[in-house]
């Protein structure tokens, strides 16, 4: 998969902002440890703020440095303490890691967030938070709003449902130090193993003690957490539009800071573009994705792991020479939109044959047509399409470009920086500086 870039290439370096993966837990672990931590180079948008600020309503403090360089997060060794009323707007991270965390300390928690994050579910979660003697009331459906009644949590011997979600066991994984018995915890069709990977390794930074059984099952031993520094690694899943965007223009992109050390799962996209054709390069220091002029298709692949990039693949493969079908991702229909149905949908809009089912889709080669891209105040979708608009000088209308903000404010600034040779197709409502 190693390569280097064609002689003669130049060589784009891409501003990709921190994960929100990585921000979102490494505020909760710092909050959950005895002491002062500082994290570096954290990424700042919607849900990280939504996210800190929830933290900051729980009477944690949590303060920024003049240019947002850092984030000093001070901990008490404990779950959440007092009464707060907890705002999670559009962030799927804070409705789902922060209730563990209040119920594992002492206090009345009112949770709530946006129409959009109140369609979402969080039946698994409450169950297992229930399972472990948790006090909680709960809106129609197991969705929120939600109060949480903590007076702490024994620990025990617990599964949970894991095919819709990985959050709902990470919440967990992250709160089980702070139960008194810690946590034993089985996740049956458990989905994008690699979160929960980063989870633990996370977790273990922090000083938890987190072992994996023969049986699959994880066990995390009672503990306290120790305050720690650490470096937020540039989004990989953000970084997969603009290595897309790269393979299908024939450019050369590096994304600094996401190399072979990199924690997080998204980053094998790489290896799904190399698979269609493209010339990838992983080093410890860095990521470059280079177009070879074709996309190649004819091929299937199962992108449950790394569901967050397979609408980045679904975008480009209009432009490949043979179908291509994405399949393992029927939890998506569960995102911030049900993502199968809006790739789906947006294709045939402007023009490219498809057909889906329950957890896949088939993209057929095609010449994209102007059209109005349905972004459903989904931030991925947004991105996806502006690199198909990109990459075939297609005038796209994205109906809610400002919905990038959610995890990259800058989006369209950054495309434009790195495509202005492409005249940026895709017509928005915002500067390109982003949303104001």
């Amino acid at each position: 998969m190693t390569t280097d870039a064609a002689p003669g290439t130049t060589t784009h370096m891409a501003r990709i902002p921190g994960s929100k993966s990585l921000t979102n837990r490494m505020l909760l672990l710092a909050a959950s440890a005895n002491g002062t931590s500082r994290i570096y180079a954290p990424l700042v948008c919607q849900d990280t703020l939504t996210f800190r600020d929830a933290l900051r309503a729980c009477e944690i403090p949590v303060q920024a440095s003049p240019r947002d360089e850092y984030w000093e997060v001070t901990g008490a060794g404990q779950g959440a303490i007092g009464r707060a009323r907890v705002w999670c707007a559009d962030a799927g991270t804070a409705a789902r890691f922060l209730p563990p965390y209040a119920a594992v300390g002492h206090g009345n928690f009112l949770f709530d967030g946006s129409s959009q994050l109140r369609a979402r579910p969080l039946g698994a979660l409450l169950e297992a938070l229930r399972a472990l003697g948790a006090d909680i009331d709960v809106g129609p459906g197991a969705r929120l709003p939600l109060l949480i009644r903590a007076e702490g949590l024994a620990g025990g011997e617990i599964s949970v449902e894991s095919s819709s979600s990985s959050q709902y066991l990470s919440g967990l994984l992250m709160a089980a130090p702070l139960m008194r018995t810690g946590l034993r915890v089985r996740a049956p069709g458990l989905v994008s193993r690699p979160y929960t990977d980063m989870t633990l390794s996370l977790m273990r930074r922090y000083g938890a003690d987190a072992t994996e059984g023969p049986d699959g099952s994880i066990r995390v031993e009672p503990g306290v957490y120790a305050a720690t520094d650490m470096v937020v690694e540039p989004d990989a899943s953000t970084a997969s539009y603009v290595f897309a965007a790269a393979a299908v223009t024939g450019g050369t992109v590096t994304v600094p800071g996401l190399g072979t050390d990199s924690l997080q799962g998204d980053l094998r996209f790489v290896e799904i573009l190399a698979k269609a054709g493209a010339e990838v390069s992983v080093d410890e220091a860095a990521t470059t994705v280079t177009g070879t002029g074709q996309l190649r298709g004819g091929f299937a692949v199962d992108m449950g792991d790394v569901s967050d990039t397979f609408m980045t693949l679904a975008a480009i493969a209009a432009l490949a020479d043979a179908p291509i079908t994405i399949h393992g991702i029927g939890h998506t229909r569960l995102k911030e939109s049900d993502r199968l149905a809006a790739v789906a949908d947006n294709l045939r809009a402007c023009g490219i044959e498809t057909a889906h089912g329950t957890d896949w889709i088939t993209v057929h080669p095609g010449a994209p047509h102007p059209a109005r891209i349905a972004c459903h105040h989904d931030h991925r979708v947004a991105m996806a399409f502006s690199v198909l608009g990109i990459a075939s000088s297609t005038a796209f209308e994205l109906d809610d470009a400002h919905c990038v903000a959610k995890t990259f404010p800058g989006f369209h600034g950054e495309m434009q920086r790195l495509f202005c040779q492409y005249e940026l197709p895709v017509v928005t409502s915002v500067s390109m500086e982003g949303p104001r």
